[in-house]
């Protein structure tokens, strides 16, 4: 019997966007890659010795010039068999851009356009899938008074976290128990939530709605297709994948959905890449033709509508859970709060300029996940001022070593 023949690697590979993480495994270190998407149910580990490969997997060289260039970097020579059966094994767990994963990608957003909406993949994971369940998990959370608003405000913008509700939900609670009253006369929501596999500066739509356990919000088809031609189709929507799965939105959507009593809103979702390499690179993302293009045109087109800006993002990911050679001490705690406290202080403001040149300053030492989605709101809501709330660092360790920072703002107009 013939089995078929296994599909082999590109020839030039090219690494998806991964967030490779050192893990020990029968007593050695190795790098752990995964697929952020989870259409793969492998992983691959790298050895330290072969680390420095990753860099050259931008589908550029062959496994000739790979070899030759890794031989000049580690001053060893590894045999072409061992680098082709580590490159099979990253295009057998969909790690290669350019390899399986371009075509279960395809018929993985064909499926997810053709379903009658996005579904609520954290569901009866993160959060109970049934709504008077929900509506039971979210007001165990209420646990302090009622921050009380300016009487002549108008909310425009939230900054909400995205994180697991088990730990954040005091903040979630506290967040949108303030602005619950002052958003019931919303007729559009722009919600920018972090796409934590995005590429550099990308701006990701998607046609689809968003469920939640209350219904389907609608989404604003006529100002995402209006913004997708500005982006141009292939920047917006060749990671509309990633709504799939990703996280930020839908956490944030679901408390939005619940305080505003089902109601079912129109929305536009937009994931929001990584500003990694603005900071990195000493750049600007305020000098961007994409974001700035992207912010006139949703200025343009929501003049005169009452629309709510929210960016779902949390805040710092420090200690040794994010590449940090060192667990976060108490001390490290109070640095952490400080630094933290001048970045909300930008948030409050609505300074998006400086809300970016903190991270710039410091080499995205933070690792602010929401960096770009709320950098993108503060520039929507130029003008506004408001508060903060719930600002909390939770453990992201069995140990404590390792924090995630959160907080909650309200922006205001008036």
């Amino acid at each position: 019997m013939n089995l078929p023949e296994r599909p082999k690697y590109p020839d030039l590979p090219r690494l998806r966007i991964v967030d490779p993480q050192w893990v020990t495994f029968e007593g050695k270190q190795a790098l752990y890659l995964r697929d952020p998407l989870g259409l793969s149910g492998t992983a691959v580990l790298v050895p330290p010795e072969l680390s420095p490969i990753l860099s050259l997997l931008d589908g550029t060289r062959d496994l000739t010039a790979i070899q030759s260039e890794l031989t000049q970097q580690v001053g060893v020579e590894f045999p072409a068999d061992r680098l082709g059966m580590l490159f099979q094994g990253m295009d057998d767990a969909m790690l290669l851009e350019n390899g399986a994963y371009s075509v279960a990608q395809a018929k993985m957003v064909a499926e997810y356009r053709d379903a009658p909406h996005r579904r609520a993949s954290h569901a009866g994971l993160v959060y109970p899938a049934e709504p008077d369940m929900l509506a039971e998990d979210l007001a165990g959370y209420a646990n302090s008074e009622v921050v009380a608003l300016p009487s002549t405000a108008m909310v425009t913008g939230i900054v909400s976290p995205h994180i697991d509700y088990e730990r954040g939900g005091v903040t979630y609670s506290e967040l949108w128990r303030m602005c619950a009253d002052a958003v019931q006369d919303v007729d559009l929501v722009i919600m920018l939530g972090t796409d934590h596999s995005g590429g550099a500066g990308r701006l990701t739509l998607t046609r689809q709605n968003y469920a939640t356990p209350l219904g389907t919000l609608p989404t604003d088809l006529e100002l995402v297709d209006g913004l997708a031609e500005i982006l141009g189709p292939e920047h917006a929507y060749a990671e509309e994948s990633h709504h799939i799965n990703e996280h930020s939105i839908e956490l944030a959507l679901v408390w939005m959905h619940h305080y505003m009593g089902g109601r079912a809103v129109p929305v536009l979702p937009i994931l929001c890449g990584s500003f990694h390499e603005f900071v990195m690179a000493d750049g600007d993302p305020g000098a961007d033709d994409n974001i700035t293009a992207a912010i006139q045109y949703i200025r343009e087109v929501t003049a005169g509508r009452r629309t709510l800006v929210v960016a779902a993002g949390d805040l710092a990911h420090v200690g040794p859970a994010f590449g940090d050679a060192e667990p976060i001490d108490a001390k490290g705690r109070e640095s952490l709060m400080s630094r933290d406290e001048e970045s909300i202080s930008a948030i409050r403001d609505s300074d998006a300029a400086r809300f970016f040149a903190l991270s710039s300053a410091e080499s995205d030492s933070r690792k602010i996940c929401g960096l770009s989605c709320i950098y993108v709101a503060l520039r929507l809501l130029e003008g506004a001022k408001g508060e903060s709330v719930g600002y909390q660092q939770c453990a992201a360790d069995p140990e404590g070593g390792s924090l995630v920072s959160i907080v909650g703002a309200v922006l205001w107009e008036g």
